[in-house]
């Protein structure tokens, strides 16, 4: 199979790990940024000081404003905050013109008001376009240094979905697919929710075995919420699911396992969120996934309490209070 060419939208960290992983595939790759002074700092330096410092780009890694220097590609890697992705993907939509490229959602997050995923966001804004997902346990660091990794990629086309999952084909990184879009982006966003919790835990030091026993509810929460929202039940047991809720909840590395420690230490949301360059995306997922959870009835404890604590209305020990106090069950799901 020939390699299709690949662009990327999106200039932070993980647009950049991915630029750099598809680089060492030997592709020439686009890769666009809103921020002109950011991109061309990009340029000039040959590195991305603000997200991923003293990593080289190689002089086939094009960082652009233009997104027309990324629309000669037939696949579009698709890596900006969910809470842009809206404007980007509609921006990206007029510039394409009669032009439908693969767009791969690498995206994590739900959107609050009506409870869609990230690639639903992408087909309002960009008609017409064949989606893919791509999630998985990814922390950009590592993926940017070339440190063995893998993820699962989802798409309904499977022409598509072979062509995306090519781009990766001799790379540290070992792509699997799967038909569930649903679930491996469910899994993507609602664990960032559980890796806050992780991270108040360690904050407030409560240990190993409370943190294990966090962990494992978690998991069982997130099949719990994720089949009701139309994931399928195994995928949750993946890549997508409960491979990435184990690296954002144990690495120290994750954003999100970095918000939930300063707030076990007694920091307030809004001073972690204004003093981080990069996006935690568990931050606005709480709410998203909190308002997900009471419109369909789905019993959340652990989401419950990160989004109060994320509102103000408790505090970190009060949350972990709340969650120890709850009524004794049986282990079962769905209890």
């Amino acid at each position: 199979m020939t390699t299709p060419s690949v662009g990327i939208i999106g200039a932070g960290g993980w647009g950049t790990a991915l630029a750099l992983l598809m680089a060492r595939r030997g592709l020439t790759v686009s890769i666009w940024g809103h921020d002109s002074v950011h991109v061309e700092a990009m340029s000039s330096l040959r590195r991305n000081e603000k997200y991923l410092p003293g990593i080289e780009l190689p002089e086939s890694v094009h960082p652009t404003v233009d997104f027309k220097e990324c629309l000669h590609a037939a696949i579009l890697l698709v890596a900006v905050p969910s809470k842009y992705l809206a404007e980007v993907t509609r921006q990206l939509a007029e510039a394409a013109g009669q032009r439908r490229p693969v767009l791969v959602s690498c995206t994590k997050g739900i959107e609050r008001a009506r409870g869609l995923l990230m690639s639903e966001i992408i087909a309002e804004n960009f008609p017409g376009a064949t989606l893919a997902v791509l999630s998985g346990p990814n922390l950009a660091g590592e993926i940017a240094n070339g440190v063995p990794a893998a993820g699962v990629i989802g798409c309904n086309n499977p022409d598509a979905l072979a062509a995306v999952q090519a781009l990766f084909e001799g790379t540290t990184f070992r792509a699997y697919t799967s038909g569930d879009l649903r679930g491996i982006q469910l899994g993507g966003a609602l664990k960032n929710v559980f890796a806050i919790a992780a991270g108040i835990s360690d904050g407030l030091g409560l240990g190993e075995n409370a943190k294990a026993a966090l962990v494992t509810r978690s998991l069982a929460e997130m099949t719990r919420l994720g089949t009701a929202m139309g994931g399928q039940r195994e995928t949750f047991g993946g890549l997508s699911g409960i491979g990435d809720l184990m690296v954002t909840c144990f690495s120290e590395r994750s954003r999100n396992h970095q918000v939930g420690f300063r707030l076990g230490k007694g920091e307030t949301p809004a001073a972690i969120t204004s003093s981080m360059a990069m996006v935690a995306e568990g931050v606005p997922t709480a709410s998203s996934a909190h308002a997900s959870a009471r419109r369909l009835g789905v019993e959340t404890p652990i989401i419950d309490e990160v989004h109060a604590l994320l509102q103000g209305a408790k505090s970190p020990g009060e949350a972990m209070k709340a969650l120890m106090n709850r009524q004794l069950k049986a282990e079962e799901e769905g209890k």
